[in-house]
């Protein structure tokens, strides 16, 4: 690997379309910054796309770095660490599946039926033990997704006093539901 020196003077005439200088600034840093990437993730044909990916990001944006007194290798390490990031964050799920294996049915059988069943009668009961506001809040923080503010805007409460009905409620239905 090349001193830091070295490195800013690539980096300088590689900012200014220096093709001999990127071939050179290629040669000393891309085993480096490989690794970075592969380390990210762990996909070799992956990293070899945003390694390039990268080289092109140096290519174009070579005149933002500075001489900082900051090694300019730490510069092109955090461009393919964040670009192989940004590649990992964007990969969709595996959608693939192994057609010799047979996949279970994902639906719940009829005795778990019969227990979700018998569990929703229970919270609906403990629900009806609680005051219809108090039960109509939490119906609408945690069925309906209404932040704390909207909820106590319609209920005309302090935001505090929103947050309290809702921790005694939830208090209530999990003493009801241990019974």
């Amino acid at each position: 690997m090349e001193a830091r020196d070295d490195l800013e003077n690539l980096l300088a005439r590689v900012a200014l379309g220096d093709r001999a200088a990127f071939s050179a600034l290629y040669d000393a840093t891309s085993a480096k910054l490989f690794g970075t990437c592969l380390r990210v993730l762990k996909v070799r044909a992956e990293a070899e796309e945003v390694l390039q990916e990268v080289y092109v990001l140096i290519w174009q944006k070579a005149e933002r770095y500075q001489v900082t007194g900051h090694s300019p290798m730490t510069w092109l390490i955090t461009l393919a660490r964040n670009r192989a990031i940004d590649r990992l964050r964007a990969r969709k799920p595996s959608t693939e599946i192994d057609d010799a294996l047979p996949l279970a049915d994902a639906a719940p059988g009829p005795e778990a039926k019969a227990i979700a069943a018998g569990e929703a009668r229970r919270v609906v009961a403990c629900m009806d033990e609680l005051k219809a506001d108090r039960a109509a809040a939490v119906r609408g923080a945690y069925l309906d997704g209404m932040s704390y503010a909207d909820l106590a805007e319609r209920h005309a409460v302090p935001l505090n006093t929103m947050r309290t009905w809702l921790r005694r409620s939830l208090q209530q239905l999990k003493e009801c539901l241990s019974r």
